[in-house]
């Protein structure tokens, strides 16, 4: 079969590229739109008011067409602006660029002129496209003349799409395809949703920021000592209005004070090669799910090196809406800007999505995926009944007699949390000294546990190491669905072993999103393993019932008839999205901001 044989059941082919106007957090405004028909050689130039005008999509959009865009997302939210029926069948050049050239270096940019150039194909320069981009980025009114070469360099990237097809075709395995664009509309509409955010107090954050970070730090610095001050300035107290000059107005992180202070606390840390202790943001995250003082200091030092407000994408309509970005990750996940997403920077922030006026959200996410997911494909037999008991961290842990067989999850939480970390450090194939870096015990203890992860569960052992085989010796590794990575000689085995629970994880997820608003439920974003939906507030109960099952059907699709488990956690009117490793947090940076506003609403009267 040639390659434009495989697309024959399509009457139609249209290739599809729209500029338009979208300013952070809102919805895009389509400036114009040009499509090209493949078999009849039908061109389509339309400018926003035309297509303001239009009550539909002026070709087919049916099973018998197909819709053909790079980062059809993007496409498709325009579509959703105009109110129009959303195509049935969509190809993505872009997801399958991404899928083809998935860890090869000598890519030359995802976007459309890297895949031009991956295949030799001719392309405006990146500069002529950047003044155009950014033409359209500004918004109108335009003149007749920017009209004119807007609708030219849509038209070039139309044209682009004529180049690359042809030369993509070959490398599809279309059904597959199709399925990763069904996942594109999925997006589109959830992009559109966006997550509703307490806009009141999201300005008031930003208005208050810089005393925020500042009193935050000197309040939590109090129990740890582990930040210094750099400079000392008169400060405004909050409850008395008066100045004070005991608050320094900067503050320096000391590894010399933290030492002091887990020596104190009896804290094993995780330490570089060269003795000094290891400070990344990925080591005080586990540290602090293994040791809950860490936790409070571990969200202050996040906020202050990676939180930007003015960068959170929040709209008009106080919702928070960005790129999701689906495919761009090795493993095939989405991933949103972590300063846009409201999801990305640290957990306490996410107090602020609260439902509006009468509707309620919902956060439901699969218990334990990922050890299902190495359950269901690795075939292992104990790693499923440990899934199945409901506990597999408790479950390992009778096994092996570290716990007594009446143990619970309120009665053995440490245990229990030292065992999820072996089956994390299982998946990544971790050795005992990483382990034990991360549990806090000696690595003979760790080797045990790791020993004893080995034993129960032999064939996934087996069968990731087959994993390993199958990247060195085949060059790449793939998904249920397809998703492919290639795999160099200098990919790390920890990324190899865990590729697999990874990538399938993300094609239950996407499918889980089709399924969910295909059926017509209003799913707001995915979060790595989760949905975040809304619904009335009176239809919310049964909103969560119909997400779990698309979600579980998802899991079965997937993994073959192994069923997952979800859980789900509902916030009504009134209540705040509040993620527990964040509370404390949001506790202390809520009494504040209203310290500091009600001093600004005396001094307005004064």
């Amino acid at each position: 079969m040639t390659s434009w044989e495989a697309l024959i059941e399509f009457s139609e082919i249209w290739l599809v590229d729209f500029e338009f106007h979208q300013p952070d957090g809102e919805c895009p405004t389509p400036i114009c739109m040009v499509a090209y028909e493949v078999r009849s050689g039908r061109l389509l130039r339309i400018w926003a008011d035309e297509l303001a005008t239009m009550s539909g999509p002026p070709f087919s959009v049916g099973p018998d067409a197909l819709f053909v865009a790079y980062l059809a997302s993007a496409e498709l939210s325009c579509w959703l602006a105009l109110d129009w029926p959303l195509p049935t069948r969509v190809l993505d050049l872009y997801v399958e660029f991404r899928r083809l050239t998935n860890g090869r270096t000598s890519v030359c940019g995802n976007g459309l002129l890297g895949a031009l150039a991956w295949f030799g194909c001719n392309a405006l320069t990146s500069q002529e496209k950047d003044s155009l981009r950014q033409l359209a980025i500004r918004g109108g009114p335009f003149t007749e003349q920017e009209r004119l070469a807007l609708l030219d360099y849509c038209e070039e990237d139309v044209a682009a799409l004529k180049r690359l097809l042809p030369k993509m075709l070959p490398t599809l395995d279309l059904d597959r395809a199709l399925v990763r664009g069904r996942y594109m509309v999925a997006d589109a509409r959830m992009e559109r949703t966006g997550i509703p955010i307490d806009f009141e107090v999201f300005e008031a954050l930003k208005r208050n920021w810089g005393a925020l970070t500042n009193r935050i730090t000197y309040e939590v610095n109090k129990d740890y000592g582990v930040y210094v001050p750099t400079q000392n300035c008169p400060q405004l107290d909050c409850q008395t209005g008066t100045e004070i000059s005991d608050h320094p107005l900067s503050y320096s992180f000391s590894e010399k004070e933290f030492a002091i202070w887990l020596s104190r606390k009896g804290i094993p840390w995780p330490v570089l090669d060269s003795g000094r202790l290891n400070l990344q943001d990925d080591t005080f995250r586990q540290m602090a799910k293994q040791h809950p003082a860490v936790a409070p200091l571990r969200e202050l030092r996040h906020t202050l090196s990676q939180l930007r407000l003015n960068d959170l994408a929040v709209g008009t309509d106080g919702r928070n809406r960005t790129q999701l970005w689906p495919f761009s990750a090795r493993t095939g996940r989405n991933q949103p800007s972590n300063s846009k997403f409201i999801f990305g920077p640290s957990v306490w922030l996410r107090a602020l999505i609260r439902p509006t006026a009468g509707r309620a959200l919902a956060y439901l996410d699969y218990a334990a995926q990922e050890i299902a997911i190495a359950a269901a494909l690795s075939r292992d037999s104990a790693m499923m009944l440990a899934y199945n008991a409901g506990d597999p961290y408790l479950w390992l842990a009778q096994a092996g007699n570290y716990a007594p067989p009446s143990a619970t999850k309120k009665t053995h939480s440490e245990i229990r949390d030292v065992f999820k970390i072996v089956y994390l450090a299982a998946n990544y194939g971790m050795g005992s000294l990483g382990l034990s870096q991360l549990i806090g015990k000696p690595e003979i203890y760790a080797r045990e546990l790791l020993r004893l992860h080995r034993e129960r569960f032999s064939t996934f052992w087996a069968w990731s190491n087959a994993a390993v085989d199958e990247a060195r010796l085949g060059g790449r590794l793939w998904t249920v669905f397809g998703w492919q990575i290639w795999c160099g000689e200098d990919a790390r085995p920890t990324s190899l072993r865990n590729f697999p629970v990874q990538a399938n994880g993300a094609e239950i997820l996407r499918l889980a999103c089709c399924l969910a608003t295909e059926r017509g439920l209003t799913v707001c974003a995915p979060v790595h393993d989760a949905l975040l939906i809304e619904a009335p507030v009176e239809d919310i109960d049964l909103a969560v019932r119909l997400t779990q099952q698309a979600m579980n059907d998802a899991g079965r699709i997937v993994l073959d008839g192994f069923e997952l488990r979800t859980d789900a956690k509902i916030i009504r009117p009134g209540e705040r999205f509040l993620d527990p490793r964040g509370t404390v947090m949001w506790t202390n940076i809520e009494a504040m901001l209203k310290e500091f506003e009600a001093v600004q609403a005396g001094a307005q009267l004064q």
